[in-house]
């Protein structure tokens, strides 16, 4: 599955309300520092709120924290508060009858319930820890000349990154 940039700039807002502490943090200022638009900032802190992750507090002196401990959030969680987490296949004319389509739709929500249930197991504290990732695995290519190299790895656009 492949998550959205919301769902990206939703657990870098997190992590930045993580090292803040228990301090209130401007919307403007996370929208700087974190270099996310001001209205996306905004429409994010927004989604967080509702979902129950920060709290906003209004005013002069407000900002947004964390609502619960960050040991408390959940990475299914923030992902169940920016992400569509229903898959629906409509089957053109016969989507209209009922059950068509059902063990479809099935089998996808079951993937998609595995795959969030594998990012409740982690938490947002262990994101704010900034554990490196694993190097990729080596692999032999050219047989027996004894040769190797380092397997391709795609470059991805780090959660952290900007920071």
């Amino acid at each position: 599955m492949r998550l959205t940039k919301s769902t990206s700039h939703a657990i870098r807002i997190l992590i930045d309300c993580v090292r803040a502490d228990d301090r209130l943090v401007k919307v403007a200022e996370l929208s700087q520092r974190l270099q996310i638009t001001p209205q996306n900032t905004f429409k994010i802190v927004n989604l967080l709120a509702r979902a129950g992750l920060i709290e906003a507090v209004r005013g002069r002196n407000g900002g947004v924290r964390l609502a619960q401990p960050a040991s408390a959030i959940r990475i299914g969680d923030v992902v169940r508060a920016t992400e569509v987490t229903r898959v629906e296949i409509e089957d053109g004319a016969t989507a209209r009858k009922k059950g068509s389509g059902r063990g479809v739709n099935q089998i996808l929500d079951d993937a998609l319930g595995a795959f969030i249930d594998v990012l409740d197991q982690h938490t947002l504290a262990d994101m704010a820890k900034g554990q490196k990732a694993r190097p990729a695995p080596r692999r032999r290519v050219g047989g027996a000349t004894g040769a190797t190299a380092v397997t391709g790895s795609r470059f991805r656009r780090s959660l952290y990154e900007g920071q």
